[in-house]
C-alpha cells in the first residue's frame, strides 16, 4: 500500500476524484470499482486497512446461489419478514438479485469459501432464513477472509492509515468539494475531492457493550449530518442476542457467539435449564434477531440475572467448525463440547443510516455511502442475518460506477467553505451510560427525553486528535438516534418501546431526520412512505 500522508499533510498538491473514507468490505469494493474506471482516487482510514467491523464479521455472506434450489424471490420474502414492514422492496429486489455476481467477483479477486464434499461453497443456516443460503469461510471468520481478499487486490490504490477525517467540505453551492483531515500527529490538512465516499461502519461504541472494535464511532453518519444530508431509520440498533458474556459490569467489545451456532444446532437456555424462546416464535431459538434478543432479555429479567445459556454440547467438532468463538470461548475458561455458553445481547448494527440510493447517492451532490453506515432500505426496521456483507459488496461497487456516471455530467465544484472550528462532544463513558440506559433494548419517554437532554447540554470541543473527533461523531449521533426514536411511538422491529408495545399502523413508514441550521436534529417531515 502506499500512504502519502506525510508528502499531503506537509502540503502537497494531492487531489481525487474520489475518496473513501473506510476500509472495509463496502469501501474496498468501491475504491477497487474506481480504479478499474480509471478515477483517481484515495482511500483514508482512521486505523489500518484491515480495521473496521469487516473482519469481525462471523457468520458469512447471505446468497442465493445456482443449483442450490433456493432462489431469490425466498430471499427476498425473508428480509421483508425481517424488516417487519420498513423495507424497500425495490432496493431489497436489486440488491438481492445482483448477489451472486458480487460474490462471483469476490472469488475472482481470491476470497476462498469452506467448500463441502463435492467442492461446491458449503452453505449453513442462520436466524430469519427459511434455507440454507449462507457461505462461510475459516468456519467463524468470513469477515476476515473477505478483507484479506480485498486488501490484498486494492495494493497500489493510495491508502492514508491513520488520518481522521473531521469534515466533509463543501463549495458554496452545496455541493462536496474535498475533506478536512487530521494525521495522527494533530497536523491538518485539506484534501481536495469532487466526490466522497462514506463507509466507515457503524455506532456500536454509543452503547457500553458492543460487537463493533473501537473504531466503531459513529464517524460517517456524523459527517453526513454536518455535510447536509438525511438520515432514515436510525431508531433501529440491532443488538445481537448472544455475545459472550463477560461477567457483571463487562464493557466495550465483547466476543460475538455467531448465529450459525445455533443454525448448526445450539439451544437457547435460562439459568435454569429451562427453553427461552419456546412459544414465541415458529422459527424458534432461529426467529430475526430482534425477536430473540427481546426473548433473552424478557427472560434476563424474569429470573434476575445477567445473562442466559447456550448449549452447544451436541454439535460435534465445534472447535473446527467454530475456531474463532471457540478460542474467545476457551479464553474465558469455557469449553462449548462441555459446557453451556453464557450469553447476552449486545449492541451489533445500524439498520439505518446515511439516506441512500442503491447506487450510493445521497442528498447531497458529490457525497455517497455505503455499507453500515448507509440507509439503502435493505434493512429495514432489522436486519436480516449475513445480509450486510453482501449489501456492502453490491453497493460499494455500484457506488463507484455512480461517481464516475455523475462526475461525466457536471461541473468540478468550487472553492471549499471555510472549516467549523470546534464541536459539541460529550464525555464518552457518560454518552454510553446513558445510551445503553435509555436507548437499547426496552426505551420509553422519560429515558429518551433524559438521555437527549444530556446530549443536548454537550459542551463544545475543539478537535485536535482522534478521541475528540470521535467523541463530537458520537455525541451528534446520539441527538440524531434519540430524535427518531422518541418520534417512534411504537413497537418496530428491534426499536422496543416499553410504554408503546404494539405496532401502529401510521407508523409504516421510515422516518427521516436532517440538522437543523443550529446544527440540532429535527425530523424531516413528510416522512418517507414504504415501498411494499
Amino acid at each position: 500500500m502506499i500512504s502519502p500522508a506525510e508528502d499531503l499533510l506537509a502540503g502537497s498538491s494531492i487531489s481525487a476524484d474520489l475518496v473513501v473514507v473506510g476500509t472495509g468490505v463496502a469501501g474496498l469494493s468501491a475504491a477497487l470499482r474506481a480504479r478499474e474506471l480509471g478515477l483517481r482516487v484515495v482511500v483514508v482510514t482512521k486505523a489500518a486497512i484491515d480495521d473496521g467491523n469487516t473482519r469481525w464479521a462471523q457468520g458469512g455472506v447471505a446468497v442465493v446461489l445456482p443449483g442450490t434450489g433456493d432462489s431469490v424471490a425466498a430471499h427476498i420474502r425473508d428480509t421483508m419478514v425481517a424488516g417487519a414492514g420498513l423495507c424497500d422492496e425495490i432496493a431489497v429486489r436489486e440488491i438481492l438479485a445482483a448477489g451472486p455476481a458480487a460474490v462471483a467477483a469476490l472469488r475472482e479477486r481470491g476470497a476462498v469459501f469452506d467448500a463441502g464434499p463435492d467442492g461446491a461453497p458449503e452453505l449453513t443456516r442462520e436466524g430469519g432464513h427459511t434455507a440454507l443460503r449462507i457461505i462461510h469461510s475459516g468456519g467463524d471468520a468470513t469477515g476476515a477472509e473477505v478483507q484479506r481478499a480485498l486488501a490484498a487486490t486494492a495494493a497500489g490504490i493510495p491508502v492514508l492509515e491513520r488520518t481522521v477525517v473531521t469534515e466533509v467540505l463543501r463549495d458554496d453551492a452545496g455541493a462536496v468539494a474535498g475533506i478536512a483531515l487530521l494525521g495522527a500527529d494533530g497536523e491538518s490538512a485539506v484534501l481536495p475531492a469532487r466526490a466522497v465516499l462514506l463507509a466507515t461502519g457503524g455506532l456500536g461504541q454509543l452503547y457500553t457493550a458492543t460487537t463493533n472494535p473501537e473504531v466503531a464511532t459513529g464517524d460517517g453518519l456524523a459527517l453526513a449530518l454536518r455535510a447536509g444530508a438525511a438520515a432514515s431509520d436510525l431508531e433501529f440498533v440491532q443488538f445481537h442476542p448472544t455475545v459472550l458474556h463477560g461477567g457483571p459490569g463487562s464493557r466495550g467489545r465483547r466476543p460475538l457467539v455467531t448465529e450459525a451456532v445455533r443454525g448448526e444446532g445450539a439451544v437457547l437456555l435460562d439459568v435454569n435449564g429451562a427453553p427461552v424462546t419456546t412459544g414465541v416464535h415458529p422459527l424458534g431459538d432461529l426467529a430475526p434477531r430482534d425477536v430473540v434478543a427481546a426473548a433473552i432479555t424478557r427472560r434476563m429479567a424474569a429470573t434476575a440475572t445477567d445473562h442466559v445459556l447456550l448449549d452447544a454440547t451436541g454439535i460435534s467438532g465445534f472447535a473446527r467448525r467454530f475456531p474463532t468463538v471457540w478460542a474467545a470461548c476457551a479464553a474465558a475458561g469455557i469449553d462449548p463440547a462441555t459446557d453451556p455458553i453464557p450469553v447476552t445481547p449486545a449492541a451489533h448494527y445500524h439498520c439505518g443510516g446515511v439516506r441512500t440510493d442503491t447506487s450510493g447517492r445521497t442528498t447531497v451532490p458529490g457525497l455517497y455511502a455505503a455499507g453500515e453506515v448507509a440507509r439503502t432500505g435493505l434493512h429495514g426496521a432489522n436486519r436480516l442475518a449475513s445480509n450486510s456483507l453482501l449489501e456492502g459488496l453490491v453497493v460499494g461497487t455500484a457506488a463507484a460506477t455512480a461517481v464516475a456516471r455523475d462526475q461525466a455530467v457536471t461541473s468540478p465544484p468550487g472553492p471549499p467553505r471555510a472549516l467549523a472550528t470546534s464541536q459539541p462532544a460529550l464525555d464518552r463513558d457518560d454518552l454510553q451510560r446513558a445510551m445503553s440506559a435509555h436507548a437499547g433494548i426496552g426505551r420509553d419517554t422519560a429515558g429518551l427525553e433524559s438521555a437527549a437532554a444530556l446530549v443536548a447540554g454537550a459542551p463544545q470541543r475543539h478537535i485536535r486528535g482522534v478521541a475528540d473527533a470521535e467523541d463530537a461523531a458520537l455525541t451528534v449521533v446520539a441527538a440524531a438516534l434519540l430524535c427518531a426514536a422518541t418520534a417512534r411511538t411504537e413497537t418496530r422491529g428491534c426499536h422496543v418501546r416499553t410504554d408503546h408495545q404494539g405496532s401502529a399502523k401510521r407508523w409504516r413508514r421510515s422516518s427521516t431526520v436532517v440538522l437543523d441550521a443550529a446544527g440540532r436534529p429535527v425530523l424531516d417531515e413528510p416522512a418517507t412512505a414504504v415501498v411494499a
